[in-house]
């Protein structure tokens, strides 16, 4: 029996999808097809219920995905055991919000690779609803989000929050210490709208009962750290991010007479019966994050 068939037959069960699949093992949509159809002929049986668009298992299919996973994790075992594995080339994807990529993604990739020297790295870039929908859909083998991923086939780990401050110009905001009512008097830069600093941000004006300044949805810390540096306003930002920047641009965090809610941060990914590279290096940022909270 090709393993390889086994395989692709194990990634169009856990996405409900053979596009996805297909994505997933860098071939075509009718190779991968192509893989099934030849497993159900040596089995002689059939797998997928193709009467209709959507992705469905027969009887059969179902007791035989829970012998592929077997299968594959005792392939997996193997090439373990017998070092076949040592010295190729495995590439992960990646998805980091960018308050990650702004404090430890950088500093942490760098100690695992000595620890996963096979290990080739695919980083995207993006806003948590959308990293937690690419996992879902297979697009992604781990990501770093504020928002867990919710779905059944998808594991998710909770990691330290992000102590959140207000950051302003160094020449312009030189105040000991600010009031919410003071901050009322400033545009201010947030995360894009519905994030939690934004939503955090909207909840500690209106708890104390002081006007909203005007604000900007912002979903890059780049852009809101050049508009600080343009005189724009003030930005929130992860307490560890505007330490870092503040060495390179004229960025000071805020005395405030208040806190900012922390930002979540969870890690979601799909478990892979073929490799055990994502929780390892999952376990790597974990371990990393324990010696090194994200705070300044």
């Amino acid at each position: 029996m090709n393993l390889r068939f086994v395989e692709a037959f194990h990634w169009a069960v856990s996405l409900k999808s053979v596009t996805r699949a297909a994505e997933k093992l860098h071939i075509t949509q009718s190779a991968l097809s192509a893989r099934i159809a030849a497993l159900e002929e040596e089995l002689g049986v059939v797998l997928v219920d193709r009467r209709d668009k959507q992705f469905r298992l027969t009887v059969a299919g179902q007791r035989f995905h829970v012998l592929a996973q077997r299968l594959l994790e005792v392939q997996r075992q193997v090439k373990e055991e017998m070092g076949s594995s040592v010295g190729r080339p495995m590439a992960l994807r990646i998805g980091a919000i960018e308050s990650v990529v702004h404090t430890w993604l950088t500093s942490w990739l760098q100690e695992m690779r000595a620890s996963q020297p096979e290990f080739e790295l695919e980083l995207t870039v993006e806003t948590s609803p959308v990293l937690a929908d690419q996992v879902r859909r297979g697009a992604q083998d781990l990501v770093f989000a504020a928002l867990p991923a919710m779905d059944a086939s998808v594991r998710t780990r909770a990691l330290p929050p992000m102590p959140m401050v207000f950051a302003g110009h160094a020449q312009h905001h030189t105040r000991a210490r600010y009031s919410l009512l003071d901050l009322s008097c400033i545009e201010l830069l947030t995360f894009q709208r519905g994030s939690q600093p934004h939503q955090s941000v909207l909840e500690l004006f209106q708890q104390h009962g002081v006007p909203l300044p005007r604000m900007h949805a912002i979903s890059s810390i780049s852009a809101m750290v050049q508009l600080v540096e343009g005189g724009f306003g003030i930005a929130t930002l992860p307490q560890a991010a505007a330490a870092q920047l503040a060495r390179r641009v004229p960025l000071r965090q805020l005395a405030t007479e208040f806190q900012l809610a922390p930002l979540p941060i969870h890690a979601s990914y799909r478990e892979d019966p073929t490799s055990t590279l994502t929780e390892s290096v999952l376990a790597s940022a974990l371990d990393y994050l324990a010696r090194n909270p994200p705070a300044a």
